[in-house]
């Protein structure tokens, strides 16, 4: 895979003066890991949103703050502003090579499931991604997920069948489901959901007014 690469200053602004960073255009980071001493750095809020998209947070990033060597990093955290999704901060964890790393790990579902061609199964995922320990040179951005294996209703796979790069340890029970094909659900099963999803409004309406009223009494006898 190629190398991903970002560049870094160090940075003295902090706290509520970072807005004027953000206004020009500039994130501020926060560089960390075990035996590293905490830091202040400022990116390009554009170059790092391209390298939050090719890297997520389970591809090793190489670090250049102030032109010195590069540093491997993963994107730890990420904030963004809640209603324009502004990037307003972001946490990078320095990795020391030698040691074991615990990652999420996203799965990536390839192939066609028979059960789905042939049966008009219903695959339902329950999990996108795993948590992996491994040295950072062995870590992956993903994980492949063969779904030709589901060839009959209820057929699944488990993590315990999952086929790992070399290096790579999946944390968690062996067999818990990853996937798992069911069979479509009938025209009475989706009447029977629906049903048990309707919400009774004139009873709302109801409990609402003598809620209401309530209020009310209790206002009043507060005045008095």
């Amino acid at each position: 895979m190629e190398t991903i690469s970002l560049a870094a200053t160090g940075r003295s602004i902090t706290g509520k003066a970072v807005k004027t960073l953000r206004k020009a255009g500039k994130l501020p980071v926060v560089v960390y890991g075990h035996g590293v001493e905490p830091r202040n750095i400022e990116v390009d809020t554009r170059q790092f949103e391209k390298v939050l998209e090719a890297a997520g947070e389970s591809t090793l990033i190489d670090l250049n703050i102030d032109g010195k060597d590069a540093v491997k990093v993963l994107i730890q955290d990420t904030q963004r502003e809640p209603l324009l999704s502004r990037l307003m901060h972001a946490d990078l964890r320095q990795i020391d090579m030698n040691e074991n790393i615990e990652v999420q790990v996203a799965l990536q579902f390839v192939g066609e499931s028979p059960a789905v061609k042939a049966l008009g199964a219903i695959l339902v995922k329950n999990m996108d991604e795993v948590t992996v320990r491994c040295l950072p040179k062995d870590l992956v951005h993903e994980i492949n997920v063969d779904i030709t294996s589901l060839t009959q209703f209820h057929d699944s796979i488990a993590i315990k069948d999952l086929k790992l790069p070399a290096g790579l340890e999946v944390i968690g029970n062996p067999n818990d489901l990853i996937i798992v094909a069911n069979e479509p659900i009938s025209e009475a099963e989706l009447a029977a959901l629906d049903s048990a999803v309707t919400v009774d409004v004139s009873a709302v309406k109801v409990e609402t007014e003598e809620k209401k009223k309530a209020k009310e009494e209790a206002a009043k006898a507060d005045k008095e």
